[in-house]
């Protein structure tokens, strides 16, 4: 079967008991705030593509990446204690990856450009913060440490002019990896 005609949606399924039990939410879109359907999320299963979760409602607070697997108790695996609250479907992407990433906010100081991950932009490019980003191709994530470790932000395509405004004060992103049809 052609990649046209699979469905190339994802499904993840939320549990509000630890292990897959008690009352399920089944997704295959965004959902910007869970608490209409479950009182709580202990556990979770992606049957199907990828998906960034938060823990505040909106697409906010501290995110996660999951990809295909069984998360029987997340929330011990990443030490959140209160649940996933929101989670955004990320699509598939099939082409080419870029984004130019910038020392200072609104696009100022070194720019550089990547097509492919980052593991350490200290050691690669001599860059000591990445304030602002634009990403033309592709969907990304960012790490604030080195080797793809710490917390993370996804990325989509679009301008990002400023880390601190978006709620991110405080943090240095050091390391960048593609997401690829590999979830």
């Amino acid at each position: 079967m052609s990649n046209t005609g699979m469905n190339m949606r994802g499904k993840i399924i939320f549990y509000e008991e630890r292990n897959f039990q008690g009352r399920s939410y089944e997704c295959m879109s965004d959902c910007s705030d869970m608490s209409s359907y479950l009182s709580r999320c202990h556990s979770c299963r992606v049957e199907s593509g990828c998906f960034m979760v938060y823990d505040r409602t909106n697409y906010m607070g501290n995110q996660y990446f999951m990809r295909r697997g069984e998360y029987s108790d997340y929330m011990s695996m990443i030490g959140w204690s209160g649940g996933i609250r929101s989670c955004r479907m990320i699509p598939m992407h099939r082409g080419s990856y870029r984004m130019r990433i910038y020392e200072r906010e609104n696009f100022g100081g070194q720019m550089y450009e990547l097509m492919d991950d980052c593991d350490n932009i200290m050691d690669r490019y001599r860059m000591n913060d990445c304030m602002s980003c634009n990403v033309m191709d592709g969907h990304w994530l960012m790490y604030e440490q080195p080797q793809f470790r710490g917390r993370m932000m996804y990325l989509r395509p679009g301008e990002y002019r400023s880390f601190r405004d978006m709620g991110w004060s405080g943090m240095k992103f050091m390391s960048m990896r593609r997401i690829t049809d590999m979830c």
